[in-house]
């Protein structure tokens, strides 16, 4: 008998895929420079040239058994090495290759941290708006993931539900910080006011709670916002981390944990990661995507080009009579719809060729997701249909 919990799952497809599939379908009929696709986040911008040139240079003059040999399960020595340097500089940590376990990706990375922190019945907190793959990130370990509702004034976290919510049955709270999918940035007061709270539950309950902070799009800031590292500001705290958005390499999937040196026991936790990987089938991240990246650990792809999109975007909705909180930093803007169900306002964009994700999946209904990560000229094409769509479905809402 296969999994009716797998079986079960597929009525749940996701949202953003089916709505990015649509969008693949309808460019075969009219060409996809003229569909507005605004579903997936995938980065557009190039790779660096320097990162193409690591690949090449290792291809070159690197042993095959080198290149693509198993990695060891926690990752390879060296490049974990370069990885907490890398860290240490920038944000003033103490990290050695002990605290850095490669993975899969941030969503591999978010599999382990789960692992090593709670166990089956454990609640994870995490804040609305959110990824909603957290739900089977999380629970198909065995905990449970819970929803705090959003501060819909500018999408920090709201403390007076967030403190109700944090019971003793909380093992760890998941924070996405630059958001997903509202671009914001939690600033430094959020962070301190987060960690002071749970540092005061942790000593009333009489057990560790800790955060999981997910940092794919820890590089893509813009003008005026703060770098915020949070383990600067909460000892029992694992990084998530991703290449994908910061050297655009999605498809590769490498990443890590970075674990916390002041966090309880912190020269345990990537050997349980190792122990993790045995029964989850992830063990060894690719050897040569790990060797490239650690030839170009401080580097990023040039991504000027999101804020470019991001204020464009931003100045028409703000001019067509939307709500909607300005991005610090990502690739995602997520105005309030026109209407009360986003769903139906997605469904009528479609009509003008602009693929738009509502938020209900989001943990916030009423409002939709627009990833932005395309060229510019397709942005700029894309305000006349914006415009056309507003203004025929809505009348000139303007004020």
């Amino acid at each position: 008998m296969i999994s009716k919990k797998y079986k079960k799952m597929l009525e749940g497809k996701s949202v953003i895929r089916e709505l990015s599939e649509y969008a693949a379908v309808r460019g075969k009929e009219i060409g996809y420079e003229n569909v507005f696709d605004y579903s997936l986040g995938n980065p557009s911008v190039p790779v660096p040239k320097e990162f193409t040139q690591t690949m090449m240079n290792l291809l070159s003059r690197k042993s095959p058994a080198e290149l693509h040999g198993y990695s060891p399960s926690l990752g390879i020595p060296s490049v974990r090495k370069k990885i907490a340097q890398s860290l240490n500089r920038r944000f003033d940590m103490h990290y050695t290759e002990n605290h850095i376990f490669m993975t899969t990706g941030a969503a591999g990375a978010i599999a382990h941290a789960v692992r090593c922190v709670t166990v089956p019945g454990d609640e994870v907190l995490t804040f609305a708006p959110f990824f909603p793959e957290y739900h089977p990130y999380i629970d198909l370990t065995g905990a449970v993931l819970k929803v705090v509702p959003p501060n819909i004034e500018d999408f920090q976290i709201n403390f007076t539900l967030f403190e109700e919510m944090l019971s003793e049955k909380v093992a760890a709270v998941l924070i996405n910080s630059p958001n997903n999918p509202s671009g914001v940035v939690y600033s430094a007061e959020t962070i301190q006011k987060m960690a002071d709270l749970l540092r005061k539950k942790e000593q009333e309950y009489g057990h560790e709670i800790f955060i999981i902070s997910d940092e794919p799009y820890r590089e893509i800031l813009f003008e005026g916002a703060e770098s915020i590292y949070v383990s600067n500001y909460y000892d029992n705290s694992l990084s998530c981390y991703s290449y994908s958005k910061s050297l655009s390499l999605p498809g590769e999937r490498i990443g890590y944990i970075a674990v916390n040196p002041a966090c309880v026991d912190s020269d345990l936790i990537v050997s349980m990661c190792g122990q993790i990987s045995r029964g989850i089938g992830h063990n060894c991240p690719p050897s040569l995507i790990q060797l490239a990246v650690a030839e170009v650990v401080d580097l990023t792809a040039d991504m000027s080009v999101y804020e470019t999109n991001m204020n464009l975007l931003y100045d028409k909705l703000i001019g067509l009579g939307f709500t909607c909180v300005k991005p610090d930093g990502t690739f995602y803007i997520f105005p309030k719809a026109l209407e009360e169900d986003a769903n139906v306002f997605c469904r009528k964009a479609l009509k003008y060729d602009l693929i738009l994700v509502p938020g209900d999946t989001f943990g916030c209904p009423g409002y939709f997701r627009m990833a932005y990560c395309i060229n510019t000229e397709k942005v700029e094409r894309s305000l006349l249909a914006l415009d056309k769509f507003i203004k025929t479905e809505y009348g000139n809402l303007k004020v």
